[in-house]
């Protein structure tokens, strides 16, 4: 990242929490001739930019749209590939994120993956427990509907066990439901690839999260580009159902 660039944006607040869906592995593999997979290994580059671009700027919460419940329906080599490669980038990478102070850990239905997948993956979180620098989200086997599915769920099992009536149901009980129930919502949610859509990511959290669409491909995406994000985002006034003068004077 260029220093004056870091400049434009540390000169006025950054994002707390910053979400991406990493999008267009796949097509920056084809476009090149190559493996999709491939693009996924070249990936990871872009995810360590991410991170580090977050250390540099100040955001303390980084979740990162890793794998939904949907990629589960993909072909079976590349699901497998994806879980491995995703499990081996963990673990080499475990020595930079206790350099770096960086917490890690997982949202999403983890139960479908397997138990030596399961058991890596939480040697990895143990480890970096107890940083308390930038924390780093993955959203693994996660999709929204699922989220929220389960919420309703445990919402039901309360009533029924009698511990929650109606009335009692507002925003928070419900928040205090979700995987994200100790994280504060996005301020920022980047989707890479060209798409411009959420494709079931957060739902409930981003309610009032601005949103930024890039044309590049995931695997191209550098510290430069978050902080061109960010800087995009700073340029915009977050309103929250007031008018501008309301917001102005909540400012």
């Amino acid at each position: 990242m260029t220093e004056s660039l870091k400049e434009q944006v540390l000169a006025r607040p950054v994002p707390t929490h910053v979400a991406i869906i990493m999008d267009g592995n796949g097509r920056w593999a084809m476009e090149k001739g190559r493996p999709r997979t491939d693009g996924h290994k070249e990936a990871l580059e872009a995810v360590d930019e991410a991170i580090q671009g977050c250390v540099m700027l100040g955001v303390k919460y980084l979740t990162l749209y890793t794998f939904s419940t949907e990629n589960w329906n993909r072909p079976k080599e590349e699901v497998d590939a994806l879980m491995d490669l995703l499990v081996y980038a963990i673990e080499a990478n475990t020595q930079k994120l206790m350099d770096n102070n960086i917490r890690l850990r997982v949202i999403g239905d983890v139960s479908r993956m397997s138990s030596e997948v399961r058991s890596r993956l939480d040697g990895c979180i143990e480890k970096a427990s107890k940083n308390t620098g930038v924390t780093v989200i993955l959203a693994l086997s996660y999709s929204s509907r699922w989220e929220i599915t389960e919420a309703f769920r445990a919402a039901v099992r309360e009533a029924q066990d009698g511990k929650r009536r109606a009335e009692d149901v507002d925003e928070t009980y419900v928040t205090s439901l979700l995987e994200t129930h100790d994280i504060p919502d996005p301020d920022l949610l980047i989707r890479t690839g060209g798409e411009k859509r959420i494709s079931n990511f957060l739902l409930w959290q981003i309610a009032y999260t601005e949103l930024y669409f890039s044309d590049q491909y995931w695997p191209d995406f550098r510290k430069d580009d978050l902080a061109q994000a960010i800087l995009a985002y700073q340029n915009r006034q977050r309103r929250f159902g007031l008018t501008e003068e309301q917001a102005e004077h909540l400012n």
